[in-house]
């Protein structure tokens, strides 16, 4: 499965979560907002959750993503992008992209179909920069909304964008909005 399910991000506009606020529902809020675990909400929601890896790779972020990471965007960054399903179904697609000069020894390619909040919030010292938020059509697939928030932990340094998918609605019976 080779298909790169994320178009160029530069047609995203990030703005802070309390910016949408009014225009989400306050079902999604809880969803987007949250500073939990994504991971362990969907395990809660779904009762179960499988990490499909698409793609593992050094490459050039997108221009915003290189942005939001205060790098350049002629460097190259280590990216994953997996879906995150339930049921068989991807419920969430997200996309990491970390600058290499922050990877510092951490065995990411090792992750493989492992969530990588699974290992951040097991890290005691982690920080959660502010929850930026998009409304966008952002894959292959439909999806109504996308965070991102960069996390810190010692040098490591990683943003991580979440696109919650009109399937996850369906099954949760969450408004489309």
């Amino acid at each position: 499965m080779h298909h790169h399910a994320f178009t160029s991000s530069s047609m995203f506009v990030w703005r802070p979560a309390a910016a949408w606020r009014p225009a989400m529902s306050p079902a999604w809020w809880r969803w987007v907002a949250s500073t939990d675990s994504l991971t362990a909400r969907l395990v809660d929601a779904a009762g179960e959750l499988q990490v499909r890896l698409i793609s593992q790779r050094l490459t050039r972020p997108h221009r915003d993503e290189a942005l939001a990471l205060n790098i350049s965007p002629a460097r190259y960054a280590w990216c994953r992008e997996v879906a995150l399903c339930a049921g068989g179904h991807p419920w969430v697609m997200a996309r990491s992209v970390a600058p290499l000069d922050a990877l510092h020894g951490q065995r990411m390619r090792q992750l493989g179909e492992r969530s990588l909040g699974s290992w951040l919030f097991r890290q005691p010292d982690l920080q959660r920069g502010p929850i930026s938020v998009t409304s966008t059509s952002a894959c292959a697939l439909p999806s109504l909304w996308g965070r991102r928030s960069e996390f810190r932990h010692g040098c490591f340094r990683v943003l991580v964008q979440e696109f919650f998918l009109a399937r996850m609605a369906d099954e949760l019976g969450l408004p489309s909005r």
